[in-house]
């Protein structure tokens, strides 16, 4: 299966079927859903691949309605036109949004979507003159949430808009069978297990364990080891260190650039 950049796509079991078809079904259903787990997951990823259509809003604390409804931009000519945003797209061709990092979007921007997602299944878009735009069969919502990503919040309002959410988080054994060292998925799964317990904020996900490998292959593995002590945030490194020591039976430091190297006279 493919993501709409060309890259494959490995569904993974939800409630007993592939997860892009548990997504489909969801839509079909008019379910909203939210995938919640930390960067690197994956959760981009199956949106993609059981939507290849859907339109994107990356959030951030930044967003504004007129990053999800449109604004006026000026033309060559110097007039002003009303360009419409994503919401307003997917609704009139039917197509799925996702909103990733919804929870960091303020909770005043993201109420401009509810309209659309429950019975009305409209908005009215203020900024053009009181606009009302109505959603087309096959238009649906689904976000994502990093629920350990600062400033992230989970509103009430939020969660109670969608009605199932679904925990995504990184399938190591198919990160060994893509290849990936196992030291190195050893070492994620062990970190895995102290974030669980609190112990830690950070383990390698899928992400960065595919990045290992990339690395592993141009340079070599200590290079890799130590590059994932290095990515990994200052006040969980030492523990990140230790592991990564621990399971090479070494110690890697950080990619640094070393002494200049001497040019021949």
């Amino acid at each position: 299966m493919k993501r709409p950049n060309g890259t494959d796509y490995h569904p993974r079991l939800l409630s007993g079927m592939p997860d892009v078809t548990a997504l489909q079904r969801l839509r079909d259903a008019g379910v909203a859903a939210l995938l919640y787990g930390p960067p690197g997951t994956g959760k981009t990823s199956v949106v993609e691949a059981a939507f290849n259509d859907c339109l994107t809003v990356q959030g951030d604390g930044d967003t504004v309605v007129a990053d999800l409804v449109g604004d006026y931009t000026k033309t060559p000519d110097g007039d002003f036109v009303f360009v419409h945003g994503p919401l307003v797209r997917a609704m009139r061709a039917g197509v799925p949004l996702f909103i990733d990092d919804a929870t960091l979007i303020p909770p005043t921007v993201l109420a401009v979507v509810y309209p659309a997602m429950d019975g009305r299944r409209e908005i009215i878009v203020k900024a053009n003159g009181g606009e009302v735009v109505k959603a087309e069969p096959g238009f649906y919502v689904v976000a994502g949430h990093n629920p350990g990503v600062h400033g992230a919040i989970l509103t009430d309002a939020l969660s109670s808009r969608f009605s199932v959410h679904i925990q995504v988080s990184s399938d190591y054994a198919l990160a060994e069978q893509l290849g990936v060292d196992k030291k190195a998925v050893r070492v994620a799964r062990n970190l895995a297990t102290r974030q669980e317990k609190g112990e830690i904020g950070w383990a390698p996900q899928l992400r960065e364990l595919l990045a290992f490998k990339k690395l592993a292959d141009a340079w070599d593995l200590d290079a890799a080891a130590g590059n994932l002590v290095g990515i990994a945030p200052e006040e969980d490194r030492a523990t990140v260190a230790a592991v990564v020591r621990d399971v090479f039976g070494k110690t890697v430091a950080p990619l640094a650039l070393g002494a200049r190297i001497a040019t021949k006279p």
